[in-house]
This record gives C-alpha cells, structure tokens and sequence, in this order.
C-alpha cells in the first residue's frame, strides 16, 4: 500500500491536480486501495497525484474529528508545500471521504481554506462514501435504541461522543457537526467552493452509517422495500438508484398480502433466533470485554490528544471557526448492539392535522430559509418527500439537514444485494467477490461524477 499512500513525482510528469482519500473509523490506508486504484488505472501520473491518508490509523480514530483534521491537514499541507519545491505546484484539490473519514475531511478542508490554499489552488470535487453526515444517533425509540445511543457515545472517546453528538466543542457550546453544518462556518464556506459535490448512501444494511445520516435526509423511504418500487439509473442498475427518482410508494394492490407479509415476518423472526440465541450469551461477555477495551482505548486516546495539543504548528489551525458574527451559543459487541438496532423500524415523527405542513408539495425547500427557526419549523423546512414519514430526528440534526441542503449535493442512493455488510462493500474496502458491487459504485463515480 505504501506505493498508494504517495504517488512518485516523476519531473517529467507535472500533475496539477491533488486527489486525496480519508480513510474511516478503525480504518487504514488498506480500506482504500482500490479506490486509489482505479483513480490510477483511469489516471496516470502526469494527469492525478493521489494521496491517501495515513495519519489517523487504526485506534486513532478514536479522537476525534478536530484532531484527525488537524493530522490530514498537515498532511495535504506537506505534500502541496512538496509539489511546490519539486516545481509542479497543484493548481486543483479533490477530497474523497469515506465513513468517519468524510466528517475528517470537512473539518480539513476548513482549515485549509483559512490557510488561504484555495485562493490558489481550484476545489474540484468532494465527495463521500458512507459518511454520516448527521451523526449515528438513531432515530428509534425503546430500549434498544437508547441503549445504543448511551453506549456507543460513550466507549469511542472523542469520536464516540462527537458521533452520537453529545460533545460541545470548544467554547461553543454547540456539537461539533452542528459548527461544521453552520452556513457562517469556514467549513460550510470551504464546502462552498467545492466545484462539485457528491455522496453515496447504502440504503439497506449499513449498520455503521443508516441511509437517513449518509444521504442527508429528513426520510427513509427504503425502511421497508416491500412497500416501493425502485427506479435504477441506467447501466448501473441495480447498483446505483436514479437519484431524481429513486423510489415511490406501491399502490395498495402491489403490495403482498397481509398474510405474506406476516409470513415473511414469521420466516424473518425464526431466522433471527439463532443470532438472539447467540447474542443472550454474547452480550455479557463482550460487554465487559469491550468496556474495558474502550476504557483503555479512550485513555490512550486523550494522552494522544494532549500530546497533538501540545504539539508545534498547530497554532495555524486555531482560527476564528464562525464569521459573520454567526451563533455561538467493531468488536463482537458493537456488532451484536448494531445487530439489534438494525431489527428495529424507524420511528417517525407523529402524524397530526399539521403534518401537511411538514413538507412541500413540490419536493423543495423554501428558498433562503431563516437560519433561526423553531424546531417544528426546522421539521417543515427539511422534510423532503410528502409520500414518506419524516424521522424522529432531534432538533440540530433537522438543522444540519437544511444548511447542507442549501449548499448543494448529488446524492446516489446505492443497493448492494449479495453482502450484508454494505459499509465496506460500497468501496471495496477488500478485494472479494462478495464486494463486486462497490465497483459498481466506484466505477459510475469515476465515469460520471469526478472531474480531471
């Protein structure tokens, strides 16, 4: 992988343009080979220079988004001021971010817009897999879900709490995903000047990342296939969904019977046996072995922590984070938690004479919404499909929704259908057959979405 992580500069091939990947949580440079790869194969080394990311390896994810950005940055930062000396300066960026990794490179690409690089080099693409871009605070209601949502916040360190959004950074008292959707952010305004900007969503199976945060989305329509019919695009079907037309509700008479849907649920519930047999005795086990775990992980993460604080030029990177005078104010157990999350429906937000209002008849939000608001008019102006229920999302997450939506993405809801584990097949993150499916996905970025 060390040929990936840095591509030579050969003089006589003077790239201009920077691609860089953020790996994701628990993640390494490895979970991105074969996206480097295939931005190689298309690309040779006079056209791309490809950079992958290799300071936030393994547990030092753990923390946090503020820090990983600062390591990244340093990084973007080292190879720019290289290219420059070699005497072929990047005229163009392009950021792909996978997972926690988009999250990472939001906060990067904010610093180095502060640093004033993008007053000379072009912010091409921008672009994420799996990210959750409103945090992995689920929307259900009972035991599960709030036991996930206490637990998972609190084993991960910083990321955890930045995560679950229960963090307040710096002296803003506000979450960290809350300043990086902030429009007055130099974040948003980085994002901003972004040429282009993408997102993929797995919509069923993503365990890590659900669809509602990696799409950016007030909705789910996928929470139950049975119930719509799915538009694919083209010759990328059916991978890749028609984002302007992704998915509609069933008529009455095309959706299976009660009886079939009672006997598909009975099939399911036995299926599922095995695997509550199994978690019984699991949970207590692993429980203790990954409390523990993250006990010293997250130790050890706030000792790395101190030492990066303490660390020299990170003075640059402590900028003024709002303008405008903006508001201020994979363990066995995180598997079988995540497990028992994914059996749960969503919940939605209640429905009454008002909930008309909630969306837009045209599919569209108001334009220029005020960025205050109270919270039912946040829920009016980000619900975006009258046909679907609007999730029980909290207040700040309606509000990153908006903001995000106002800056402009396209957004590509994909389905992997022969592996359960959608987080790492939609990029390949290892090359074997049941993955075949991320090349899909990596196949129509390359081709339709990313620009030289």
């Amino acid at each position: 992988m060390e040929e990936s992580e840095r591509t030579s500069i050969d003089p006589e091939r003077k790239a201009d343009h920077l691609c860089v990947l953020v790996h994701g949580l628990w993640g390494n440079p490895s979970h991105l080979s074969y996206l480097a790869k295939s931005l190689r194969e298309k690309y040779a080394e006079d056209k791309l220079n490809i950079l992958v990311a290799k300071s936030n390896s393994g547990t030092y994810t753990y923390d946090g988004i503020e820090t990983g950005g600062e390591r990244v940055t340093q990084e973007i930062e080292s190879l720019l001021q290289e290219l420059e000396g070699d005497g072929a300066p990047a005229a163009k960026l392009s950021i792909v971010g996978y997972s926690l990794g988009g999250l990472i490179a939001r906060y990067a690409i904010g610093l180095l817009h502060s640093k004033g690089w993008f007053q000379k080099i072009q912010p091409v693409n921008f672009t994420t897999f799996a990210t959750p871009h409103l945090g992995v605070r689920t929307p259900l209601r009972g035991y599960h879900s709030q036991l996930w949502n206490a637990f998972g916040s609190r084993t991960l360190s910083a990321s955890g709490r930045q995560l679950f959004t229960i963090d307040t950074f710096r002296d803003t008292n506000r979450p960290i995903l809350s300043l990086l959707a902030d429009p007055d952010s130099v974040f948003m305004r980085a994002l901003s000047l972004f040429k282009n900007r993408v997102l993929y969503a797995n919509i069923v199976n993503d365990r890590s990342a659900p669809y509602y945060t990696t799409a950016i989305t007030a909705t789910d329509p996928f929470a139950d296939l049975d119930a719509v019919k799915i538009r694919y695009l083209g010759s990328y079907s059916p991978n890749i969904l028609d984002p302007e037309h992704a998915a509609a509700p069933k008529s009455t008479q095309d959706r299976k019977s009660l009886y079939a849907r009672l006997t598909s649920s009975s099939q399911t519930l036995l299926m599922r046996v095995p695997l509550y047999t199994a978690l019984v005795a699991l949970i207590p086990i692993a429980t203790v072995a990954w409390t523990i775990n993250s006990g010293i992980q997250s130790f050890r993460s706030n000792k790395r922590i101190q030492l990066h604080e303490q660390g020299k030029g990170l003075d640059s990177y402590r900028i003024p984070l709002l303008t405008n005078g903006g508001n201020t104010a994979t363990s066995a157990v995180t598997g079988a938690f995540r497990r028992m999350n994914s059996t749960q429906g969503q919940d939605y937000l209640p429905e009454s004479s008002d909930d008309e209002d909630l969306t837009h008849t045209n599919g569209a939000a108001p334009e220029n919404p005020s960025t205050t608001g109270s919270p039912l008019e946040l829920k009016r102006t980000t619900s975006r499909k009258a046909d679907f229920p609007t999730l029980a999302l909290s207040d700040a997450q309606f509000e990153m929704i908006r903001h995000l939506d106002n800056v402009g993405w396209k957004k590509y809801p994909v389905q992997i259908h022969k592996h359960g584990h959608t987080h790492a097949a939609i990029i390949v993150r290892m090359e074997k057959p049941g993955f075949d499916e991320g090349k899909v996905v990596v196949r129509h970025w390359l081709d339709e979405e990313f620009e030289i």
